[in-house]
Formats: structure tokens, sequence, C-alpha cells
């Protein structure tokens, strides 16, 4: 790379990359780049700088002290670059868009949206994984993620996208044995599915609404999971009852195969957030999807 000012930033941007990486060969595998093409950037930012930003070992990379620091710097010129280009040279947002949601969330509200995003932006290149989990979006080179519930993680800022509604239903085989309860006092006798809660380390009581209040009640548990696929195909078997978001058994409703239970006592909604970190500064790629996103589950709830 030719010492000049434009380099300068394709060396912080392979730098940065590094950082959120912890890895030359997966930033390099981002950045579609050689693994020496990185190796060798980073080398020369550091005999520029006169300062060892990056501490190696064979299994893993670092930044010192100096390079967080310096990494922080990176980041918002390299947003500030992306900026200025889009201003003033009428270029759309580029590059690649890591997000990371869950893959019946996404199927319901995103993907059908999709095409329409990326005939807009088609210089963005977007990588979609899927989990329920909150990664650490740096180490692991995510820019976003989608997540149901309410956010709890002060690190992240988190922006609303939805509520979504939610429903307790059970199997007909279950209503069969049990019975289909009127009201909430007649759950006695009932059972649930448990569904183990990594954020409170505890099985998540149901919850109605009643007569305005909130009412929690917890019902012996056969079975326990701790994820959202099991957790609705536990009710499918018949092993209780279940509090999940109806766009998730919307067609098990329709055919039967689950009934919703107590609906003049709803669950409340679940909140659908984005969230991102907070000492991150967004580049425009990030900001014209979180935009584009915020609108898409708008329009899906009309």
């Amino acid at each position: 790379m030719a010492n000049n000012p434009m380099d300068r930033f394709e060396t912080m941007r392979v730098f940065a990359r590094v950082v959120e990486r912890r890895s030359f060969t997966l930033a390099a595998d981002d950045l579609g780049l050689p693994r020496s093409t990185v190796t060798d950037a980073v080398k020369q930012i550091e005999a520029r700088l006169g300062v060892r930003l990056l501490e190696r070992t064979t299994r893993h990379v670092a930044p010192t002290l100096d390079g967080e620091a310096f990494h922080r710097r990176c980041v918002a010129l390299l947003a500030d670059l992306e900026d200025a280009e889009a201003a003033f040279g009428g270029a759309k947002p580029k590059g690649l868009l890591r997000v990371d949601m869950n893959g019946l969330l996404a199927g319901s509200f995103v993907l059908p949206k999709l095409p329409a995003f990326l005939a807009e932006y088609p210089d963005i290149e977007l990588f979609l994984s899927e989990g329920d989990r909150l990664v650490d979006l740096i180490r692991e080179g995510i820019d976003c993620v989608v997540r149901v519930g309410e956010p709890r993680d002060s690190d992240m800022v988190a922006r609303r996208l939805t509520l979504l509604d939610e429903v307790t239903c059970a199997a007909p085989s279950y209503l069969q044995r049990h019975g289909l309860p009127s009201s909430i006092e007649a759950l006695d006798g009932h059972r649930m599915v448990g569904f183990h809660s990594s954020a409170i380390g505890a099985v998540m009581p149901l919850e109605f609404m009643d007569a305005g209040m909130m009412r929690h009640v917890t019902l012996p548990v056969t079975v326990t999971v701790n994820g959202a696929d099991n957790y609705a195909e536990m009710a499918r078997l018949g092993f209780g009852l279940v509090q999940v978001p109806r766009y998730r058994v919307a067609s098990e409703l329709a055919a039967g195969s689950l009934v919703e239970v107590l609906p003049q006592c709803p669950p409340t909604p679940s909140c659908v957030s984005l969230l991102y970190p907070r000492n991150r500064q967004l580049s425009p790629r990030v900001r014209v999807f979180i935009d584009w996103l915020v609108q898409a589950f708008a329009e899906t709830r009309r």
C-alpha cells in the first residue's frame, strides 16, 4: 500500500476489523483480502505511529491500551469519511452489514421486504446470522441484533421496533385430559411447559392481564426448555400450556393443532428491539438499515 491519505483510511479500516474480530484471518475473510495484506496493514500503522497496537499470540489477538484508543478514533474517522462521501458524492451506503436475529422472526417480518431494501442499496452485502443469545457484537463482528423481550444490557443502545401480541395456548390432546379453563382460578390442576430464561436464571411464570392488573401464575412442570422452538413444540405434543408470540403459532391456531386458552386474559405483548453497541459510531449502512427495519416492522403491524 502506498503511503497516501486514502491508503491510510484503508489501513485504518483493516485495523478496525482486526480489533473487532480479534483475528487477522477472520478480518481478512470479512474484507476479501489476503491474510498477509491484513498483517502488513497493521504493521504499517504500528511503524508509522511508533507504538504497539495489538498483542498477538498463536490463538488470540487483542488491542493494547494504545490500540483501544486508536480503534475508537479509527471507527469515528471512518464513519465520518463514509458520511462525507455519501453527502457530497451522492454515493449510497455500501459494504458488509452483519445482522443477527431469530430465524422465524426474520422470516415473518424482515425477509419478505428485504428485496426492496437491497434494490435501494445494491452495494450493501448483508450477512444474516440466526440466534437467540445476546452475541458479543464487537468480538463477533456483528453490527446489530434484533431480540424479543425487554433489553437488559446497559452497554447496548436499544431501539424498539414493535410489540408482538402474545397468546396462551395448548394442544387439543392436552385440553382433552385437563379441560379448557374458563378463568385464571380454573387453572388449578393444569400444567405448563417450563421456559428457563437465561435473563432471570429461572423458569418464567405465566402472566395474565386480569381487570387491568398483571397476575403471575406458576403451574407444575413436566418438561423445561430454554429455546423458543422447543417451547412451542412441547405445546404441540401436549405437555402443557405455553405463552408465545401469536405469529409463531398462527398457522397452528388456524389449523386447530393448538387452541387459544383464556383469550380474555392475554399475556402482555413482547417488545422487539434492535440493539447495537453504545460506544460504536454507526456507519451509514447501519443507519439506513435501522431506519428501514423500523419502517418494515411498522408496516407489518398495520
